[in-house]
């Protein structure tokens, strides 16, 4: 339950803050009154329960990390943490185990919402923040006070009293990875464009407008021409054919003119979809770089189609050296839409579509056994958005298979692609053959959107360069060749 921006201005003046609270139309949202002056309780570490500090004014002197922020737009809202992020627990664990078990409870207990007090839906600006203020998850807050509020439903919020001090904006550079040979994975976020000469918006998905469309293929122009790939598996392209209007040959265009003299971008051409989704995969590459081996390759058989998406195989040589395949991959997503049986949620963490996701990963495997690229190598590398945490049914299903998590292989310790709920995980994930895996010289993770604010990306304050280029972050590969 939120309350009104009446209760936050008079919690601020009984902190020491003055301001003058504005009477409130008939319409206005319901005032909860102000809290009673009492003395304020520090705090060095969540308390065993929130609820005998109901109605009472805390300060934390512990850092809180932010956890995630995508209440904010809608509610005013922010997801907090003592003692670091709160992880997606089938990221770290198998559902179904204690180790499982233990991670839900850790989120639940270092877990806290601070709350702007007010009932009101898209409030704007929010009185604890400065304004256009720019949030990173994983940056650290100092100091918070505020008013512990407990809902009917049990849940705990912090009224925030004191505006927030934001500690100084850090970004990552572009990840450097070793290796002759480069390759990426990353999920567009719905890159469509409209009828390819300028009308047709709103589209079905991502941008509404022409300038929508234009900002939005300006930050993923940014995000790809700076990694460096060599290859590049993409998921989310509009599924609109090859031609010189289509969504996947415009990006293509777009990267050549950024790069200038150095135009060397070209895509798969699959002839047709892949499958018959809306979205659909896409592989580009660069032609100076590698060169085709071969004809695509795709499985058109269900569970690939309705439900997940067509993947796309082809492979590749770098100059003289051994041949090996990129398969990008999009498997059923978690909305339980249209979910029954046991596609319904089981309530075991890995929400609706789980058994599709496991039939995906199983055919894929099979179908890659069977060469279908023709390349007459095994060396492999399964790229994408799989729809399922690292340690979810899915993705155990590959490894079972003898496919090594790249980033295992490369001591990357707390990998991550995704912040959801206020949780951090990795959709996106890089699988490799055994073979591949002894060529693996480096992964990396390139956070510039899953740890940005919504606002940031380019339906809302568009901000240059490459941040909040989508919902996920890119994943950057180097072997050798």
């Amino acid at each position: 339950m939120r309350r009104t921006p009446l209760v936050f201005a008079l919690a601020l003046a009984l902190s020491g803050a003055v301001h003058a609270a504005q009477p409130q139309p008939a319409t206005s949202p319901q005032v909860r009154p102000a809290p009673t002056p009492s003395a304020t309780v520090t705090l060095t570490a969540p308390p065993t329960d929130w609820r005998t500090l109901d109605g009472q004014q805390v300060r934390i002197a512990a850092p809180l990390t932010l956890a995630g922020s995508d209440g904010l737009s809608r509610f005013g809202e922010l997801t907090v943490a003592f003692g670091g992020r709160l992880w997606q627990p089938s990221e770290v664990a198998a559902p179904g185990t204690a180790g499982h078990a233990q991670v839900v409870a850790d989120n639940l207990h270092r877990r806290l919402v601070l709350d702007d007090g007010s009932d009101a839906r898209d409030p704007g600006l929010v009185a604890y923040l400065p304004a256009a203020a720019n949030l990173r998850t994983g940056m650290v807050l100092r100091n918070v006070e505020g008013v512990v509020r407990i809902d009917p439903k049990g849940n705990t919020r912090l009224q925030v009293t004191r505006p927030l001090s934001l500690p100084a904006l850090e970004r990552p550079a572009v990840p450097v990875v070793a290796g002759a040979l480069h390759v990426a994975a990353f999920n567009l976020e719905n890159f469509f464009n409209g009828d390819g000469q300028g009308g047709g918006y709103p589209t079905l998905r991502g941008a509404r407008t022409l300038a929508e469309h234009q900002a939005q293929k300006a930050k993923l122009v940014a995000t790809i021409n700076a990694l460096g790939a060599d290859v590049a598996a993409l998921m989310e392209l509009e599924n609109d054919g090859y031609g010189p209007q289509s969504a996947i040959a415009q990006l293509v265009d777009a990267l050549n003119a950024d790069r200038g003299q150095g135009a060397d971008w070209r895509f798969i051409n699959a002839k047709q979809g892949p499958g018959d989704n809306p979205i659909r995969v896409g592989i580009i590459y660069r032609a100076t770089r590698v060169t085709p081996v071969g004809a695509p390759a795709v499985l058109e058989k269900e569970p690939f189609g309705e439900r997940s998406r067509v993947p796309l195989a082809q492979a590749f040589r770098a100059g003289k050296g051994a041949p090996f395949v990129v398969v990008a991959n999009h498997f059923k997503s978690k909305g339980c839409s249209e979910a029954t049986g046991a596609d319904a949620d089981q309530k075991d963490g890995q929400a609706c579509w789980n058994a599709t996701r496991i039939a995906s990963a199983t055919l894929l495997d099979q179908w890659l056994a069977t060469d279908p690229t023709g390349a007459g190598t095994r060396d492999a590398v399964l790229l994408g958005d799989f729809n399922a945490y690292a340690m979810e049914d899915p993705i155990r299903t590959l490894h079972a298979a003898g496919w090594r998590d790249a980033f295992a292989v490369a001591k990357v310790e707390r990998p991550y692609s995704y912040v959801y709920n206020g949780m951090t995980g990795r959709l996106d994930h890089a699988l490799l053959s055994p073979g591949m895996a002894k060529r693996l010289r480096a992964a990396a993770e390139w956070h510039i959107n899953a740890d940005e604010a919504d606002d940031v990306g380019y339906r809302d304050r568009n901000e240059a360069g490459p941040w909040r280029s989508s919902d996920h972050d890119p994943l950057l590969l180097g072997f050798d060749r």
